[in-house]
């Protein structure tokens, strides 16, 4: 998935701090030789980029994008993290049954208006 951001410094940070908790972390930035000089990066988990910003001018409509948690206590970090990191609460973390009766999830909308959400599908242990 790729997002054009209108400020890449602001967008770093912001996905850097929202993605921690989830696992993910920035990994890498694209050589400027290779991207026409649009400052272009890509965060994930180990070597694997699954996010990337670029500089421009963000998509209109605006985008939604779910990351998934493995425990409901990520979820909660994410959305405390992304607000904490300028996003903008669109949905506190709690259950979404008429998703499905496990769904947690939370919705933040990153400082370019789109929809971030984290969500976990794992039902609460016993």
């Amino acid at each position: 998935m790729e997002l054009t951001v209108s400020d890449f410094d602001r967008a770093k940070a912001f996905y850097s701090a929202a993605l921690a908790p989830l696992g993910a972390r920035y990994l890498v930035t694209l050589p400027p030789e290779q991207t026409d000089g649009v400052a272009v990066g890509g965060f994930g988990q180990r070597d694997r980029a699954y996010l990337w910003i670029s500089q421009g001018t963000p998509q209109r409509p605006s985008l939604h994008i779910a990351f998934t948690a493995s425990r409901r206590d990520q979820v909660d970090a994410f959305h405390q993290a992304a607000l904490a990191a300028g996003g903008t609460d669109n949905g506190t973390p709690g259950l979404r049954p008429h998703y499905h009766p496990d769904y947690y999830g939370a919705f933040v909308l990153c400082p370019d208006g789109h929809n971030i959400e984290a969500v976990c599908h794992a039902p609460v242990a016993p």
